[in-house]
């Protein structure tokens, strides 16, 4: 008896060490929940690559840089130095066409790019923040890019867009300049050249209804607003132009947060009509 008692015993034990199954689970919930946080997208993240992308398809956009080497000369600064780096590109006209460019040249130069002054107000800015800190705190990076095109050699369209980079940020924030400028009677182009004169809340509405549109069909509009009378009459002259519409530009943060929307309108030549001016020597005339 004492045998047999000895022999179930043993075959239970011999069981138990050749049973190499592991456990389950008591319970698959925090497991599932676990899971489902970590599919779940990040609001963040997700921002931060909309930002990236809008900025990228900025930088891509097509222009005419190539078909027009023979009438502008592409121009850089660069500068390293303890509180900022400056990398400006920017075009100048070639002089030898045309002698009266230099009118151009001299606007992009003095006025526009103006590195002592860009270089100036960096400085004078800096003297805010304590010396402990400021090299760290305060580094910045100034870029200036710029797209180009013209319509039947007679307007040079210059859309240029800065880039200010601070220390500590993520992302640099986006602001926009536009430049018409007639290469035949070598002058500068302003709202007025282009279109009639009062036109300014005709010309609103109809950017309203153009961003309103986009903004009600979703996609990536959700948060961006209506431009404002103040906003537009900041922006007024900062479009540039083509054969088949008129494109606005406006800072980040003036008609979408800088997360979402777009940096610009394009407004078809047809729908300009109750606006465009009407004579000789407007390019958009049609």
């Amino acid at each position: 008896m004492r045998f047999l008692f000895f022999l179930f015993v043993l075959s239970i034990t011999v069981s138990c060490k050749n049973d190499t199954r592991e456990p389950a689970p008591l319970s698959n919930e925090p497991v599932q929940t676990e899971a489902m946080e970590i599919d779940r997208p990040d609001p963040d993240i997700q921002r931060e690559q909309s930002i990236t992308l809008k900025q990228e398809a900025l930088k891509s956009r097509p222009d005419e840089k190539e078909a027009l080497q023979q009438l502008i000369i592409s121009k850089n600064f660069q500068k390293e130095a303890d509180l900022y780096t400056l990398d400006f590109n920017y075009p100048l006209l070639n002089t030898k066409r045309k002698a009266s460019y230099a009118n151009f040249n001299e606007h992009i130069e003095q006025y526009y790019v103006d590195i002592s002054g860009t270089e100036a107000a960096i400085l004078e800015a800096s003297e805010l923040i304590c010396d402990t800190v400021r090299t760290d705190r305060f580094r910045e990076k100034r870029t200036i890019d710029y797209k180009v095109h013209t319509i039947n050699d007679e307007l040079l369209s210059v859309l240029f867009y800065k880039e200010n980079f601070y220390a500590g940020t993520i992302h640099p924030t986006y602001s926009f300049d536009s430049m018409n400028y007639n290469l035949e009677q070598s002058v500068f182009m302003t709202y007025e050249d282009f279109f009639t004169q009062g036109s300014e809340d005709t010309m609103r509405g109809i950017l309203n209804d153009l961003l309103n549109q986009q903004i009600a069909a979703g996609e990536i509009y959700y948060d961006c607003w209506a431009i404002t009378a103040d906003d537009f009459f900041t922006y007024k002259n900062n479009f540039v132009v083509n054969d088949t519409y008129v494109e606005y530009f406006f800072d980040d943060c003036v008609i979408c947060p800088s997360y979402t929307g777009t940096y610009s309108i394009q407004i078809p030549l047809e729908r300009l009509l109750p606006v465009l001016r009407k004579y000789k020597n407007n390019p958009l005339s049609i």
